[in-house]
């Protein structure tokens, strides 16, 4: 069978699913992509200049935020020019860096959160000991093992999927090159090649959950010996903006990727990834901003920098 896809090109018709909700769509989604680079750069900025951010916490909140940025930055600007545009082609060469990049930095967003549970236990479990335990080089190193497992994974599934021979109908039902989306235009995609796709999304998503679970258990584990009630608060305080964005990330990824898929549900999917693109990097730097009074004050004074130096111009 002649293989047509250095030839051809998507079509991605996910937003034309939603005639009348276009303008409306490119309003709210481009607010929220403003806001959400002002978020995560006021945040990276805060803790890059405030020396008693200079934490093992925070440098693995600085990683999650640049990683969230550089995520919706591969989709949220294709989507706005495709809701613009008549023409909603894209390459095959360009949909596979787009999708290689997007669940690469998914992986590495995951990964991250794993390792930010684990400095929450240490933590926790010995505070005397704890600047020895996490070490910048141990963090870094947390970091780029982060990175390195979620393009590994991306990788195989492109390389998976981008072998096919895609012979029928190039519409993708989405909004960007989604895996099932995309791979279901393959005239050659089996049940295997299905089942080794889900496998390698089970263990992004899976594996780094029960990381984070096992953190989980023995920060409580160690919580409920405590003899005082204000340490146990304290112990849960450092843990709650962590805990909130894992709900939210994971309750998202794992609806969208590891639900059985049904047919007529594309909409549903599309509408849900939506939300999973925009509204997860949204609230991120909202949740560890509300919760955190050290953040809160380091952002104070990156607004009040900002401000001084606008004011001179």
């Amino acid at each position: 069978m002649e293989n047509h896809t250095t030839e051809r090109a998507f079509l991605l018709w996910g937003f034309s699913s939603f005639p009348e909700l276009q303008n409306l769509l490119f309003v709210v989604i481009f607010s929220s992509h403003v806001t959400i680079l002002l978020a995560n750069v006021s945040i990276m900025v805060a803790i890059k200049l405030n020396h008693n951010l200079h934490t093992p916490m925070y440098f693995f909140l600085f990683g999650l935020s640049l990683s969230e940025t550089c995520t919706t930055m591969v989709i949220i600007p294709r989507m706005l020019v495709d809701l613009l545009s008549d023409s909603k082609t894209i390459s095959l060469p360009e949909c596979a860096t787009q999708m290689f990049f997007f669940f690469g930095l998914g992986g590495n967003n995951c990964f991250i959160l794993a390792a930010m549970s684990y400095d929450r236990y240490i933590a926790i479990h010995n505070p005397l000991h704890y600047p020895m335990l996490m070490t910048k080089k141990i963090c870094f190193q947390l970091i780029m093992a982060s990175c390195i497992v979620g393009f590994l994974v991306s990788l195989s599934i492109v390389i998976i999927i981008f072998t096919f021979s895609f012979c029928d109908s190039y519409t993708v039902q989405h909004f960007f090159c989604d895996i099932l989306p995309v791979a279901n235009l393959a005239c050659d995609y089996t049940s295997f090649h299905e089942m080794a796709i889900f496998m390698l999304c089970a263990f992004v998503l899976v594996g780094s959950f029960i990381l984070i679970v096992i953190s989980y258990v023995f920060i409580l584990s160690l919580v409920v010996k405590m003899p005082s009630a204000k340490g146990r608060y304290k112990a849960f305080s450092t843990c709650s903006s962590h805990l909130t964005v894992v709900c939210i990330h994971y309750g998202f990824a794992c609806y969208i990727y590891l639900r059985p898929k049904s047919s007529d549900s594309f909409r549903e999917d599309m509408l849900m990834a939506v939300t999973y693109t925009v509204l997860t990097p949204l609230l991120n730097p909202i949740v560890y901003s509300l919760r955190n009074k050290e953040m809160q004050v380091a952002l104070w004074k990156v607004l009040e920098n900002g401000h001084r130096f606008i004011s001179r111009w």
